[in-house]
């Protein structure tokens, strides 16, 4: 009965933890979404990403049993990760806004005119040189960004969590708690991207479009100052 209890007591905080804290999704939903990546290609990433984001804290937190270390000393360390990763995620959303922005005025194009002895006609063109694409690949650096962001962002209250089964030396307990954990968090991440990104997928922001990877690069700025000033 009381495996049953933590066990439950991991699925409904990594599920609340994951649902309220917008940097869990929205990186993925909207560079996904900017870069025209794949849904299976976002899927995978967000994944990845999630499988890092628990791992991280879990390597921690079992360190911190090994050692006998205290939860509040690892409280400390988990806070110093989680301010790293905000500040991380905000360097990140500037930084690909200000590209972004870049992108969508050399996207803009010019008509002109141009008069001949027997011809007059017009023509657009844009700044966008032959290798300025912004296509989502494999190769692009964004997905390993992300990686490390979420590798270096802890989940806070996985280490409370671990040490409760690890105090009473109950290691079984201790491997079904982080599975239980770490399953939801990486289920509930995934599900969320999935459905939101579906849904942008549908959507045209008509003379916005150009501009999308600065309006990605804004929002993730304002989720990571979020998170960084709720504690989210």
């Amino acid at each position: 009965m009381e495996l049953q209890v933590l066990v439950l007591t991991a699925l409904s905080i990594g599920f609340v933890h994951t649902l309220i804290g917008p940097d869990h999704y929205l990186p993925f939903i909207l560079i996904g979404r900017a870069r025209k990546w794949s849904l299976k290609f976002t899927t995978l990433v967000t994944i990845i990403c999630g499988i890092g984001h628990v791992l991280g804290s879990v390597v921690l937190g079992l360190v911190g049993v090994a050692l006998g270390v205290a939860v509040g000393a690892l409280e400390q360390v988990e806070a110093v990760r989680g301010d790293l990763a905000s500040w991380l995620l905000i360097g990140v959303g500037v930084a690909y806004a200000i590209w972004g922005l870049r992108i969508g005025l050399r996207a803009g194009e010019h008509t002109h005119e141009h008069d001949h002895i027997d011809d007059h006609h017009q023509h657009s063109h844009h700044h966008l040189g032959s290798h300025a694409h912004v296509h989502g690949d494999v190769k692009s650096i964004t997905p390993w960004a992300l990686f490390i962001v979420f590798v270096l962002g802890p989940c806070e209250p996985l280490i409370p969590i671990l040490m409760y089964p690890a105090a009473k030396q109950s290691w079984g307990d201790l491997v079904w708690v982080t599975l239980a954990f770490g399953a939801i968090t990486i289920t509930t991440m995934t599900a969320i991207v999935v459905i939101m990104s579906k849904g942008l997928l549908k959507i045209n922001f008509g003379f916005l479009e150009r501009y999308v990877h600065a309006l990605a690069g804004i929002i993730i700025a304002i989720s990571g100052l979020s998170i960084m000033v709720f504690g989210l």
